[in-house]
């Protein structure tokens, strides 16, 4: 059996009294990309400085690489990390700042060859305070990239990007994945989990909500169909359940095919379906349904 890159078991972490991370588990595999997903304040930020071997972890344990992150450094030439804010001397030039991070990293580093992978080829010589702020975050990604890490910790990585920047970032991260690299990622940007990631896990107040292969998780929660028709139309019998609201229709369904076949079957020659739309589940599908499973709780 293969050993994970990352594993988590009954992770906890306290702040004083209160704690942060309570009892949680997961792992990554060689080669994967792990999202670490959730709302703010659910645990992420703090579980990830815990692997990275930046907080002691109250209990449980964490171990990368099988190995402990606090208490081995070989770990660290082994490692690629992308905070959320990097703090970046603004007078240096963004060649100064590279070769500085690559003179700190344990394994030579092609510095033009980061900045080009992330499209500041053309800044080199530009002083860090004139960089924009996705262009900081660019820089960033340039540095976690020293030294060909084997596990990269993206931590919001393109957060203030446009979204030309933010594809070629996706791009970029596809091509490191396909070279064998292991990925944790946490984002904001579901699209972005939904294209990248193999697995994912869901935080929520500390614990996991979700956890599983993207797919699985996808199709574990219903597809929808919404569309706007004439008042008080009569429906025919579906898989799954609507709800009018005047003249706007929204269907929930775990066979979104046989409902949309149906629908469209009844609707021919009788009704036009205003702006009909149909997809199956999606991660902000998922996300609402951990928010409604607290509130019920």
């Amino acid at each position: 059996m293969t050993t994970p890159v990352i594993s988590v078991q009954g992770l906890r972490c306290r702040y004083g009294e209160f704690e942060a991370v309570r009892g949680i588990d997961f792992d990554v595999q060689p080669g994967e990309l792990f999202a670490l997903l959730g709302t703010n304040g659910a645990g992420k930020t703090t579980t990830l400085e815990t692997i990275e071997g930046h907080r002691e972890p109250s209990g449980g344990a964490v171990r990368v690489f099988g190995k402990d992150p606090r208490q081995d450094r070989s770990i660290r030439r082994r490692i690629g990390i992308m905070l959320q804010e990097g703090g970046f001397a603004g007078d240096l030039t963004v060649r100064e700042t590279a070769e500085l991070g690559g003179a700190l990293t344990a394994r030579p580093s092609d510095v033009d060859e980061s900045l080009a992978a992330v499209g500041l080829a053309g800044r080199r010589e530009v002083r860090v305070r004139q960089l924009s702020g996705g262009e900081r975050r660019r820089l960033d990604l340039a540095l976690a990239l020293l030294g060909e890490p084997d596990l990269l910790f993206l931590d919001e990585p393109t957060t203030g990007m446009d979204p030309e920047s933010r594809r070629a970032t996706w791009d970029l991260v596809r091509g490191l994945l396909a070279r064998g690299t292991t990925v944790l990622l946490t984002t904001h940007y579901l699209e972005e989990a939904e294209r990248l990631a193999h697995r994912l896990a869901i935080m929520h107040e500390g614990r996991i909500a979700v956890s599983g292969r993207l797919v699985d998780v996808l199709a574990a929660h219903r597809a929808r169909i919404s569309f706007d028709t004439q008042r008080d139309a009569v429906l025919p019998p579906l898989a799954g359940t609507a709800e009018v609201t005047g003249t706007h229709v929204e269907i929930r369904t775990s066979d979104l095919q046989r409902d949309l076949h149906a629908l469209l079957s009844w609707a021919d020659g009788r009704l036009e379906l205003s702006g009909l739309r149909a997809h199956h589940a999606s991660l902000e599908d998922v996300f609402q349904g951990v928010r409604e499973e607290v509130l019920v709780k």
